[in-house]
This record gives C-alpha cells, sequence and structure tokens, in this order.
C-alpha cells in the first residue's frame, strides 16, 4: 500500500498543511514539529511526490541529452560527465540515442518536452535546424554540443575542428610525410567536414599535391575506418601517413594495417582526432588530436544550467570555441625512418 501525506500527517498529529510546509519549506515550522514529521516520514518510508512539486514550481529539474550514437567513446565520455554535472546541480538526466537519424530525433524531443524537461543539450544527428525550429522559436534552453549552425539563435559549444585537422597533417608534415591520406567521417557534419578542411590547408600550406583519391570517407565507427585503410592500402600509390578524423576510424585503420602485416609506424603514421581514453590503450598507442572532453562537457552543461535558470536575456546567445592539443604516442614517426 502506498503510504500518502494524509498518512504522515496522522502518524505524527498534525495537519496535511503542515506536512507540507515542512516538505517544500514553504512556511516556518517549528523545530520540534519539523523533527516530529521527518522522523515520521523515515519511519513510514515516505516519498514525496517530487514531480508534482517540481511543476507546482514552473521546473523539474530534469535535463535531455541527445546523442548520436552512445557506444561512441567520445559521445559516452561526454554523457557522464553531462551527467556528473546535472547531478551536482541537483538535475537528472534522460540520455536519447538517435543513432544519427533526424526522424528518431524528432521523436525522442517530442518524448522530453511530453517529460517537461527543463532544457536539452544536443549532439545533432544532421547539419539542420529542421527538429529544433519550434523549440527555438519558444526561447526553450537549448545547447549544441559538437555541431555548429551558424544561423541558429542557440547556444552553440565546439571545439575548433579545421585547426585541430590542419594540426594533426601539419605534424605529419613535420615528420617528412608528403603522401598523407585521410578517412574522413560524414560530409555533411561539422566536424568531418572542417577537419577535412583542416587537412586541405595544411597540404596546401606546404604546397604538397592533394591526390583526391587519397580522401576516403567511414561513418566515424571503427569497422569503417578499417575499410577504409584497406581500400587505401589498393592504390598504386599508396599513402605514407594517414589522418583519420576520429580515433574510433584510426583504431580500425591500425587493424587493417596489422591484417596486411604492416608494422605502425615503421611502414605507415596514423593520427587520429578525440583523445579517447582507449586511444592510449591499443598498441601502438594512438598520437592523437586530443578534444577538451571534460571541459567540452562540463560547459555544455552549466551553460544549458544557466540557461534554465536566467534564460537569454542576461548575456545573449553563446557561442563557444575550445581548443585542440596533439597529443603524441607510439603511431607516428618520421618519414626517413619508414622501411622501403
Amino acid at each position: 500500500m502506498r503510504i500518502t501525506i494524509k498518512d504522515v500527517a496522522n502518524r505524527a498529529g498534525v495537519s496535511i498543511t503542515t506536512v507540507s510546509h515542512v516538505i517544500n519549506q514553504t512556511r516556518f515550522v517549528s523545530p520540534e514539529l519539523v523533527q516530529r514529521v521527518h522522523a515520521v516520514m523515515e519511519e513510514l518510508n515516505y516519498q514525496p511526490n517530487t514531480l508534482a512539486r517540481s511543476l507546482r514550481m514552473g521546473e523539474t529539474r530534469t535535463i535531455g541529452l541527445i546523442v548520436p550514437d552512445n557506444s561512441n567513446p567520445f559521445f559516452a565520455e561526454v554523457s557522464r560527465i553531462i551527467e556528473d554535472v546535472g547531478f551536482e546541480k541537483g538535475y537528472g538526466v534522460f540520455l536519447c540515442n538517435s543513432d544519427g537519424l533526424l526522424e528518431k530525433e524528432a521523436a525522442y524531443i517530442n518524448m522530453l518536452i511530453a517529460k517537461q524537461v527543463d532544457g536539452v543539450i544536443f549532439i545533432a544527428a544532421e547539419n539542420t535546424q529542421e527538429n529544433i525550429a519550434d523549440l527555438t522559436r519558444q526561447n526553450f534552453p537549448i545547447v549544441m554540443v559538437d555541431r555548429d549552425l551558424p544561423n541558429a539563435k542557440i547556444d552553440v559549444v565546439l571545439v575548433n575542428n579545421e585547426r585541430g585537422g590542419f594540426e594533426a597533417v601539419n605534424y605529419l608534415l613535420q615528420l617528412g610525410h608528403r603522401k598523407i591520406a585521410c578517412i574522413a567521417g560524414t560530409s555533411e557534419l561539422t566536424p568531418s567536414a572542417a577537419r577535412v578542411e583542416g587537412y586541405r590547408r595544411a597540404l596546401s600550406s606546404a604546397s604538397v599535391a592533394l591526390r583526391e583519391e587519397w580522401i576516403v570517407h567511414g561513418d566515424f565507427r571503427s569497422l569503417s575506418g578499417e575499410q577504409a585503410m584497406a581500400s587505401l592500402l589498393q592504390l598504386a600509390n599508396p599513402p605514407t601517413a594517414v589522418f583519420a578524423c576520429n580515433d574510433l576510424m584510426a583504431i580500425g585503420a591500425l587493424r587493417a594495417l596489422r591484417n596486411h602485416n604492416l608494422r605502425v609506424p615503421q611502414d605507415l603514421s596514423v593520427i587520429g582526432f578525440d583523445g579517447i581514453s582507449m586511444a592510449e590503450e591499443v598498441t601502438p598507442a594512438l598520437t592523437t588530436i586530443a578534444q577538451p572532453i571534460a571541459d567540452l562537457a562540463s560547459c555544455a552543461a552549466e551553460l544549458l544550467i544557466r540557461r534554465i535558470q536566467i534564460g537569454h536575456e542576461k548575456d545573449g546567445v553563446q557561442r563557444i570555441v575550445l581548443d585542440t592539443q596533439l597529443v603524441v604516442r607510439e603511431s607516428c614517426a618520421p618519414y626517413s625512418t619508414i622501411s622501403s
């Protein structure tokens, strides 16, 4: 049988109104009565209806988080930090995986609105405002992470992907490589497109010719990186180094090279992008362009909570761009040391 506020009031010998004031702290109640009510609540294991209380106050202390694929370690790490920050600030987090599908993303948005969450953090499925248009018109608190929608009037937190791509390829150029391939992700998405732009700019700045057949596409998963690397090895003029637009595809590339009895970095150098913890656990440990994952996620969570509490009026829409960092490990070597 479910214990009600009336049961607590009867056992404590007070009115239902007094119990309500004790729970919600909406009026002064003597310390003696507060202690008595709390003792009875503990004795009866009474759980207040926090949802009803939150709705009365105009908030539910919950936020939604929509990611493309929580099995990807990058999104998993981002999700965990957002959850930690939310918990610290007193907010629960609903985690939703869109699988990169607009229709699934739209369904989750509707579900989160029905749950009356106070705000949503997005890592969008595609570079489109279609699914958030109604929310932005209503000034619903939204923060976009890892995607750039320049025309959307919402807060955005991301890294400088173009600069990170440039830094990755420039490092390979400094090692003496000139035949550098790129395993790109889904071309329409901001992170991949910007990283490829950095790849192109680095080659151009060094006056190194770009061969379009050296740009192959994956889907950010390890298997696609393995398949992309295998296709590059079939070229008549294969590369001596590869820049993969995320660490999972770089790890897949390492597997393909191992399957072809090629050594990394002696026969071919590989550099990734993201800085997930798995990158330092593979053999050889992966050189990568590390995103500040903790800063990215905590900044997004704190910004959303700020929006929930004060709205946009105080400081306007924010666009926060964080820097990446080259992390040198074992998967890259100077071209001069590569065996012929």
